[in-house]
């Protein structure tokens, strides 16, 4: 038997997420990965047992399980704690929106896989949602529903993935990652009522 190349599975994977990014789970087969990623077909048996596993897969590889540990060591530090978690989601959108437009077709669609998605991703938004609830408990942050506001957080966060759609109306060019997290810290927390205490931290100029 044949040994598969080493770097296969990679490929079929990277050409997995640009498929399913641009025409939908459902909108690619496995022949048509196979072939952006010059991969035999019987490899996507031989790596992944099927379409939707390697969909799961995709997300094992390329969902920052580890990089959302940063925030770990702010966990009973609310302000800190939501600051680098902002930091982190906007780095993994800037460098992965291909998997944020999965994603979100995902959500859109309510796919027959949203169970498997919920089982990478709620953790990580668990994260923000413990902050907002232990930052409210302190007495740091100010808002009526945890629900709405953990929404509308998460709203702010995503919404770049519409940037294409507004540039007749933008002028600036697309923004520095720093630029980026200031600018959405100071926007989230001037809505949390705690605009001030960014600067006082240090968090922002």
């Amino acid at each position: 038997m044949t040994t598969p190349e080493p770097d296969a599975k990679k490929r079929i994977l990277l050409a997995a997420k640009k498929l399913f990014a641009r025409q939908g789970y459902d909108g690619t087969s496995i022949r048509q990965i196979c072939e952006e990623a010059g991969a035999n077909v019987a490899l996507v048996s031989y790596h992944f047992g099927g379409k939707e596993n390697m969909l799961n897969a995709l997300f094992d590889e390329f969902v920052p399980q580890q990089r959302m540990e940063e925030v770990e060591p702010y966990k009973d530090l609310p302000v800190e704690g939501i600051y680098m978690f902002i930091q982190e989601v906007i780095r993994f959108r800037m460098n992965n929106m291909d998997i944020i437009n999965i994603l979100q077709q995902e959500i859109a669609t309510d796919s027959p896989r949203i169970e498997m998605i919920r089982n990478h991703f709620l953790p990580i938004w668990g994260i923000l949602r413990d902050l907002l609830e232990k930052g409210r408990n302190q007495g740091l942050l100010h808002f009526r529903s945890l629900d709405q506001t953990f929404l509308f957080i998460l709203g702010v966060l995503l919404l770049h993935k519409q940037i294409n759609y507004f540039s007749p109306l933008l002028e600036e060019g697309p923004p520095r990652f720093d630029d980026l997290v200031k600018d959405t810290a100071e926007f989230i927390f001037g809505g949390l009522g705690v605009g001030e205490l960014l600067r006082e931290k240090g968090l922002i100029l």
